[in-house]
């Protein structure tokens, strides 16, 4: 894959344009939410989250569009899906225009975002090792050229060549981001949520709006939440075994452990 440098980082080559025009076109709203992450450090688990404490008061549990849509669906990419085209950037916006707010997400470093710091952002990274194992057997599942030993992924990943790298560079963006606008980028990290769950699913519910009220935490609101969006639970439910974002791309790929 043919990857070329944008803002510092490396991407594939058939993002750039999409990106370049998320850049220059994107004018975020104050009650927009952006997520952003590197791919396979937990994107699809936050997304889910983001997904159920935002429309918590649209669609009982029981009717969250989670259990029929994988949470990649419900949540587009900027550059990967929103951008990727002049039709669907256009079709995208007149559908949103008239909600009171938008979701998406974004992979690509904070420089691509830093013109939009009124939009509400947030980020949170996995451990450095663990996230490289996790997206070199992403990687794998997904190729067409074959694949990467896991020898060529590490060297390319301590180098910074690897897709959106240099990892640090780009973890870097976000967090000097938060440390001088906490206010509208929260930084989390993948380690933290896995302790704490419940604690995080209210900061996040605080940070961008929509805090849960004594009611809801008496009732186990977010404890219902949580286990919505639990891996075993996503796993488990059909359009996640047998659906797929595009041909190459199964739905599956996104809950496979390690």
């Amino acid at each position: 894959m043919v990857t070329v440098q944008i803002q510092g980082s490396l991407v594939q080559f058939d993002l750039l344009w999409p990106i370049i025009r998320c850049e220059k076109h994107l004018k975020a709203r104050d009650t927009d939410i952006i997520l952003a992450t590197l791919p396979k450090s937990g994107t699809t688990w936050l997304k889910a989250l983001t997904f159920s404490i935002v429309n918590r008061s649209r669609y009982p549990l029981g009717e969250n569009p989670l259990l029929t849509s994988n949470p990649h669906a419900l949540i587009p990419f900027l550059e990967r899906n929103i951008y990727r085209d002049s039709e669907k950037t256009l079709t995208w916006i007149s559908f949103r225009i008239r909600e009171l707010f938008r979701l998406t997400s974004i992979i690509s470093c904070f420089r691509v975002l830093s013109q939009n710091l009124n939009a509400v952002s947030y980020i949170y990274i996995g451990t450095p090792w663990i996230y490289s194992f996790s997206l070199w057997d992403f990687k794998n599942l997904i190729s067409t050229r074959g694949s990467m030993s896991l020898d060529e992924f590490l060297e390319a990943y301590c180098e910074g060549t690897h897709d959106y790298g240099p990892f640090w560079e780009h973890v870097l963006g976000y967090w000097n981001a938060h440390l001088e606008n906490p206010d509208h980028v929260l930084f989390l990290k993948y380690e933290d949520l896995k302790k704490d769950i419940n604690f995080n699913v209210k900061v996040i519910a605080g940070f961008i709006g929509y805090p849960f009220s004594l009611e809801e935490e008496k009732t186990g609101v977010i404890d219902k939440i949580v286990k919505l969006c639990s891996f075993d639970k996503l796993k488990s439910l059909e359009v996640n075994k047998v659906g797929s974002m595009d041909a190459s791309l199964k739905n599956k790929y996104f809950f496979r452990k390690g």
